[in-house]
Formats: C-alpha cells, structure tokens, sequence
C-alpha cells in the first residue's frame, strides 16, 4: 500500500508539477465550439403567493451574439445586463406566475431579449434559453 501511494506522489512530482510550472494549465471546460456564444450563470427570482413567497422560478440563458464588436460590448454590460435581467424575471415572477400554473417559456425568452436590445441599444445580440425551471414549495 505504501509503495503504491510512494509511486503515485512521485509520479505527480516528476511528471505533472513540472507541466504545471511551465505555464501548461489544465484544459478549459468549454460549453461550444462557437465564438459567438456566451453562457450565463442561472438566474433564480422568488414566486410570491399572495404576499408570501410560495417558490423560485430559476432562468439559464445564453447569447448568441455573432458581431464581434456587440460581443465586446455585452461582455463589458454584463454586469448591467444581469441586474436588468434579475428584475425583470423577479417582476415577472410576482405578478405573472401562479404556483398552479408552468411559467411561460415564450414569455420569458420574448422579455429577456427585449431587455437585451434596450441595454445594448440595438438589436444582433439573440436571448436563447438553456432552463427554465419553477420549484413550488409546499
């Protein structure tokens, strides 16, 4: 046992630390091969039921933004981008969703884009949902 575990640090210290030191990083986890592509974190907003929160309403998204200058752009507003997009999905979700009822997709991805277009002041950069999930609490 020892020497198995004797083998195995020394093979991480001969082989792979030096790799590491030379500037080699470990291979990045890409979601697509498009450039034009930029995923976001999830979004969640509280579902109120009356004055009461009832549940969570939770929002992936992702851009497709094929002009290099508005991908620039929207990556410099993304922090602009996510508030806006935070208080939307919350103002849709206290006045549009019943615990009863499946949120609307269409609805969702309809306001998401033109939230999209006003914060970057024109039209190129296209809202694609990833999730839309709701969990209602009991």
């Amino acid at each position: 046992m020892r020497s198995g575990l004797f083998v195995s640090s020394l093979f991480l210290l001969l082989v792979i630390a030096p790799a590491l030191a030379d500037g080699a990083s470990m291979p990045e986890h890409k979601i697509t091969q498009s450039e034009s592509y930029i995923m976001l974190e999830p979004m969640y907003a509280t579902i109120l039921d009356g004055s009461r929160p009832n549940g969570m309403l939770m929002v992936a998204i992702g851009l497709d933004i094929p002009d290099a200058g508005l991908r620039n752009d929207a990556t410099r507003a993304m922090p602009i981008l996510r508030d806006a997009y935070v208080r939307n999905l919350m103002s849709y979700a206290w006045t549009h969703i019943r615990p009863s009822q499946q949120p609307d997709v269409v609805e969702i991805a309809n306001r998401l884009q033109l939230v999209t277009n006003h914060t970057l002041h024109r039209p190129g950069a296209r809202v694609l949902l990833a999730q839309v999930a709701s969990r209602i609490s009991p």
